[in-house]
């Protein structure tokens, strides 16, 4: 029964694996790429034969009727579609012809290069007619469309015209130019610097949130002559605060029972004294509490108009511990001995609590400039 399963399971695959199943359902083109990759595997294999001989000519026949019925219509890109249907009996045309057993079921295949290539030429132009058209009505939503005709120019015809020209132009008015504006720090005698914040959130940003929507530092938009952007986002702190310091200090008594605290003769003989030992154990906490709460504000920048306001706050505590003891120190256990290895340390600089605090604020401020620019 078992290998009665296995026969039965493995005629299965054949079968599909053949193309007929494809075949039978009308999927002529998928029945011929199955058919020549079980031909390529078994040369000899009967139903692929079958369904490579059936399958084909029904696949040319499609598309040869798609681009007769195509070229007597008046559909506008009407050689891209011819072209496209070229394309897959080229594709058809290669597969057959690198798989030898293929080539012995039909060895006159025929390829269709040159009225491909005429295609593509009739195809590029209505294409890039188009491009022009909607690059004439100068507005973002009519460029966007522009750029997507000449992107398919280049793909039909690489060096076309001056399609690589117009695809820059089309992408420029289909972008939304955004300046990120600096963001002010008034802090002089801390010596901070937002540079890192800004750089970050630029390189960020350069990645594209958006195909059509460009971030621009301040100096990158004068650099390139951007006098009027389309938005510009403006981040301030409302407030903040770096190095507010917190110091803690407990102390306790600490006993230990049991513990060696002399020796004792009795009889010639020596003993251990056992007691309990006591300290006085202090520890020290020492924190400091950086915090600020950014304001990030998008513009629209030739009405003035604010589109979007958000308030993001950020935190970061900065802790210290060390310890100290009056006594014995066998009152102490091996972690409290350990932390009176500790000295008080020197804070942290400025400018590292500025920035561990300005995290979680990057954060949040990256992903509400990623939302709102997603739809662009």
């Amino acid at each position: 029964m078992k290998n009665l399963l296995i026969l039965l399971s493995a005629l299965i695959v054949l079968s599909c694996s053949s193309g007929k199943k494809q075949f039978e359902q009308g999927n002529y083109e998928t029945a011929v790429s199955k058919a020549v990759n079980r031909l390529r595997n078994s040369p000899n294999n009967k139903k692929g034969r079958e369904t490579l001989k059936q399958a084909y000519p029904l696949a040319s026949k499609v598309h040869l009727s798609n681009i007769k019925q195509l070229k007597n219509s008046s559909e506008r890109f009407k050689w891209d579609g011819i072209t496209m249907s070229y394309a897959r009996l080229n594709g058809l045309y290669d597969q057959i012809t690198r798989c030898p057993a293929c080539l012995e079921v039909l060895p006159r295949v025929k390829n269709y290069r040159n009225e491909y290539n005429d295609a593509s030429i009739l195809a590029a132009e209505e294409r890039y007619a188009a491009g022009l058209e909607e690059l004439a009505q100068k507005d973002r939503e009519s460029a966007k469309v522009a750029y997507q005709h000449f992107q398919r120019v280049q793909e039909l015809q690489r060096n076309y015209k001056d399609t690589s020209q117009k695809l820059e132009e089309a992408r420029f008015y289909a972008t939304l130019h955004v300046v990120l504006d600096q963001i002010p720090v008034h802090s002089r005698s801390l010596g901070l610097s937002h540079e890192f914040f800004q750089n970050r959130l630029q390189e960020e940003l350069d990645r594209r949130v958006n195909e059509f929507v460009r971030f621009y530092s301040p100096a990158e938009a004068t650099r390139v002559g951007l006098d009027q952007p389309d938005h510009v986002i403006v981040l301030q702190f409302d407030d903040f605060v770096v190095g507010q310091v917190y110091v803690k200090e407990t102390s306790r008594q600490v006993s230990k029972d049991s513990v060696v605290v002399g020796t004792t003769t009795v009889e010639d003989e020596t003993y251990d004294v056992y007691g309990t030992v006591e300290a006085e154990y202090t520890t020290f906490s020492k924190y400091i509490d950086s915090r600020g709460l950014l304001d990030m504000r998008i513009y629209d920048a030739k009405t003035d108009r604010i589109l979007l306001q958000r308030k993001m706050p950020g935190e970061f505590n900065w802790v210290s511990e060390w310890a100290s003891y009056k006594g014995d120190k066998r009152a102490l256990t091996e972690e409290e001995l350990e932390l009176t290895k500790f000295n008080e340390p020197p804070p942290p600089a400025p400018q590292f609590l500025f920035e561990q605090f300005c995290q979680p604020i990057y954060s949040q401020a990256l992903g509400h400039i990623r939302n709102y620019y997603r739809a662009f």
